[in-house]
């Protein structure tokens, strides 16, 4: 990892931190990184930290369940360009332990530490098989809810 990303400022403490860097096909009509890269992007970090945490698709398949994004919020700061290189955060905020967990994300330009882009999953538990809301398997409990940021020691966010 490069050194000067371990002095970015974070929103919240311990993020599962991936580089990102706008390829020639992220870039719109406008000169910048598309903002559905945003989404994209938001979608592998959430990946890769299950993964990283012990819960792949493998398992959401076998246990019939999945956190599936109810609510996506997604607040764009300041552009990116092709080649800018970027860090993408995110962290389990809250989860209820029964249907429902928050997923928070932030993106900084390395550059200059600037976030240019935060955003908010709301998601919900389903089985896989019927699409319906199921109260998460023990396993998701398990690995889940110790991951989760506690907000008492957050800092406030700054742009």
């Amino acid at each position: 990892m490069d050194p000067h990303t371990l002095s970015l400022v974070w929103d919240f403490p311990q993020p599962f931190i991936l580089p990102v860097t706008p390829r020639g096909d992220d870039i719109d009509g406008l000169n910048h990184t598309n903002n559905a890269v945003y989404v994209q992007w938001c979608g592998q970090i959430g990946w890769a930290h299950s993964e990283a945490l012990g819960l792949s698709l493998a398992d959401y398949r076998r246990l019939d369940r999945a956190m599936a994004i109810r609510r996506g919020e997604y607040e764009y700061l300041l552009p990116t360009a092709l080649g800018d290189e970027l860090t993408l955060a995110t962290w389990i905020m809250a989860s209820d332990g029964k249907l429902t967990m928050e997923r928070r994300f932030q993106l900084i330009r390395n550059r200059d530490r600037a976030t240019v882009l935060r955003a908010r999953w709301d998601l919900v538990c389903i089985e896989l098989s019927s699409g319906r809301v199921r109260r998460m398997p023990g396993e998701f409990c398990e690995i889940y809810l110790p991951a989760r940021v506690n907000p008492s020691d957050t800092p406030t966010p700054t742009r």
